[in-house]
């Protein structure tokens, strides 16, 4: 049976909007763009990136305030790369666009054993040069396309692996203090923009090209909040909006809460959020 085309696009119509709501919503509620300001908007051939350049482009033309875009894309020369896709799509974008060609498929492959997934080392290479890219183009953010999905998969990540209580934030300094990143689409669900992804038939590179396998933890972590999902839907919602809604004092980080002044008696600490902006502000001094 073939589908209604205009119910079809009632529902694109639908799922375009709340996508652009939510970007807009993050962009907002962490103050991630600003007058003047040029955002270098990392594409790296995936659907999250084409969906989260075409959202900002959407946004630009109508934001009460006015600001750059500039693509970047880093061919790292795998093979099988075609480099003909990107270009032919962002000649049609109206928007500058840079080609960044370093050949990181070498030196990852040299350093990392056959077998192994390359992804982590082949990240921090692309993130370095990136990074130096954006501060020679006078970039004032870099914009990153991560999702909800892929913020609630770290944390859980970081806790099961890592032994640290840390997940993706939606605007972060660079450890330099040269760059401040953001991930517009925050408040996004990967399968709402796989859906926008294939509407708009962005024209998608896969990041497999270097044969590496995925990277078997995040998918061990990916599968459990799937099942998670299915069997109690909205429980991902409910675990980001956690990552949002911290309480120092009922944790044990010695850092954001003062236990050591905790004692009967006495006048009460201050509120869990004072005491963790007042010891974050120390650290950071």
């Amino acid at each position: 049976m073939s589908r209604d085309p205009r119910r079809s696009r009632t529902e694109f119509n639908k799922l375009h909007k709340r996508l652009r709501r939510q970007v807009g919503q993050a962009v907002v509620d962490y103050d991630m763009i600003r007058d003047g300001e040029r955002i270098m908007v990392c594409l790296s051939g995936g659907k999250d990136s084409y969906a989260m350049l075409d959202i900002l482009q959407n946004l630009q033309r109508s934001a009460p305030v006015s600001f750059e875009l500039i693509a970047v894309h880093m061919d790292q020369k795998q093979p099988g790369y075609p480099p003909e896709i990107l270009p032919a799509y962002l000649d049609k974008q109206n928007i500058e666009y840079h080609i960044l060609e370093k050949d990181t498929y070498s030196v990852v492959k040299s350093v990392i054993p056959e077998g192994k997934t390359t992804c982590g080392l082949c990240s921090r290479l692309r993130r370095g040069t990136l990074y130096g890219f954006a501060e020679s183009i006078g970039a004032s953010r870099i914009a990153l396309g991560h999702h909800r999905d892929d913020i609630v998969e770290t944390l859980f990540l970081n806790m099961f692996f890592g032994g640290t209580l840390k997940a993706m934030p939606p605007k972060l300094l660079s450890d330099d203090g040269k760059n401040v990143v953001i991930r517009p689409m925050a408040y996004c669900k990967e399968a709402d923009l796989a859906r926008y992804a294939e509407e708009m038939q962005f024209p998608i590179i896969p990041c497999n090209l270097c044969g590496s396998q995925d990277n078997l933890q995040r998918q061990a972590i990916k599968k459990m909040l799937v099942d998670w999902e299915r069997q109690y839907p909205g429980r991902t919602e409910t675990i980001f909006k956690a990552i949002g809604n911290v309480s120092p004092s009922q944790l044990a980080d010695r850092d954001l809460f003062d236990f050591g002044s905790l004692n009967a008696g006495e006048p009460q600490a201050p509120s869990d959020t004072a005491t963790a902006l007042s010891r974050i502000t120390a650290v950071n001094l």
